[in-house]
């Protein structure tokens, strides 16, 4: 059993560069089925990546992979069902539910797996995508998907800016006639990256500030294209600083794609610099509480940094507060937190942090991935040496974490693991 070592207690410093961001490449990596040729720079070496991967080939394309490159080849895509088992490793494989429609006219899928964060209904996606003209039926654990005439553009409007469903609909209105318009669509940086992507196939989507339009049914082609810097590997890395009082820089930071954590650092008692394509903190010996943080839609607080945020606090001169709006079974990392002796009250969706002088060391297991990063932020700043499990949480969205933590100076070793040769 894969397991990662850490000793905590060293302060963090030096600078790394930030991975693609995971929940870009992901639905690129679904819309990539409609083109014919796409190079994908800057693309994380992720099992969620590579499950991508395998579904791609699943269904006719083929991939190879260099560094940090894709080449995806979708010249001889062909119908099939994607196996269940591919279907369930991430949540992000319902996307290819809008790219087979578009692509083939039918799909049938399972429902997808991921992180266990409660519910998390595809109803919009299906909703929206019945709009465009598809017949969706649920089938004992599937989605049996048809068109039975050419899909259409419409009006669209999300009861929620759900970022999967947005996707999905874009993905899939770029084949059907007509115009588009999603309303209280999802506005995250992941949104515009997979809007550029298409529009570089030769699609045609303009991202308005309350609406996303799409002129569908032209005709697309080969792309290349860069995956944005990950906004969350960046939030983990600068509170694994903050909370062993570090001082590091992040290269190739947005700082748009973080403006909703950078107050919040610095109300921790953090300096933030921002350059035009890096990023800077240097924390205070001890961190201050933060009042209170929701997670919201972008460009409020994302749901995927309150766990890391929460283990940074965890040591902090004074009791945070953290208010989770976005999924209801998102506290399962405090538990772990606990074991290492942090002091947290859950009620419902409001988690209250109260500051303790030192966490200590236990051995701990990943319950998620976002809770996983958040156990390892812990463990950076605790005493002792802890121990981690079920890293395949961890591995689905943090490519070399390991690695990019030593260059900051932490002890940190997984054990266990088959050596891939993989350098940064």
């Amino acid at each position: 059993m894969e397991r990662l070592i850490i000793k905590g207690g060293n302060r963090l410093s030096g600078e790394i560069t930030l991975q693609g961001a995971k929940n870009s490449a992901l639905p690129i990596l679904a819309a990539a089925l409609l083109g014919k040729k796409t190079v994908l720079h800057n693309c994380p070496n992720l099992s969620d990546v590579s499950a991508a991967c395998n579904i791609l080939e699943t269904l006719g394309c083929t991939v190879m992979r260099q560094g940090t490159t894709l080449f995806i080849d979708a010249g001889n895509a062909k119908y099939n069902d994607p196996p269940e088992h591919l279907m369930r490793e991430m949540r992000s494989s319902i996307l290819f539910l809008g790219a087979m429609l578009a692509g083939f006219g039918k799909a049938r899928v399972s429902f997808p797996g991921g992180c266990e964060l409660g519910a998390r209904p595809v109803d919009m996606h299906i909703e929206g995508l019945r709009k465009l003209g598809a017949l969706i039926e649920e089938d004992h654990g599937f989605l049996s998907c048809r068109v039975e005439k050419p899909l259409c553009g419409c009006e669209i409007t999300l009861p929620f800016p759900s970022v999967g469903a947005t996707e999905n609909i874009m993905i899939a209105a770029t084949a059907a006639k007509g115009c588009t318009v999603i309303r209280n669509a999802a506005r995250e940086p992941e949104i515009a990256d997979l809007a550029e992507f298409l529009n570089g196939c030769g699609a045609y989507i303009c991202l308005n500030s309350d609406e996303i339009i799409i002129e569908g049914a032209r005709p697309l082609h080969s792309c290349e294209h860069t995956v944005i810097p990950d906004r969350i590997e960046a939030a983990t890395f600068l509170c694994a600083a903050a909370a062993t009082g570090g001082d590091i820089t992040l290269k190739s930071a947005r700082k748009n794609d973080v403006v909703s954590m950078i107050p919040v650092l610095e109300e921790m008692g953090c300096i933030i610099n921002c350059g035009e394509s890096e990023l800077s903190l240097k924390a205070p010996k001890r961190l201050l509480p933060a009042k209170i943080i929701k997670t919201m839609p972008y460009p409020g607080f994302p749901t995927d940094a309150q766990a890391v945020f929460m283990a940074a606090l965890c040591t902090a001169q004074g009791s945070s507060m953290m208010v989770e709006n976005i999924f209801e079974a998102r506290y399962k990392h405090v538990g772990e937190l606990m074991r290492m002796g942090a002091k947290i009250h859950i009620s419902d969706r409001v988690a209250v942090i109260d500051g303790i002088d030192r966490l200590h060391s236990a051995s701990v297991q990943c319950t998620d991935l976002r809770g996983g990063a958040a156990l390892v932020v812990a463990a950076l700043a605790a005493e002792g040496e802890s121990v981690i499990t079920s890293l395949r949480h961890i591995d689905r969205g943090y490519d070399l974490f390991e690695q990019k933590l030593r260059l900051l100076g932490a002890d940190i070793k997984r054990e266990g693991a088959k050596t891939d040769g993989k350098k940064i």
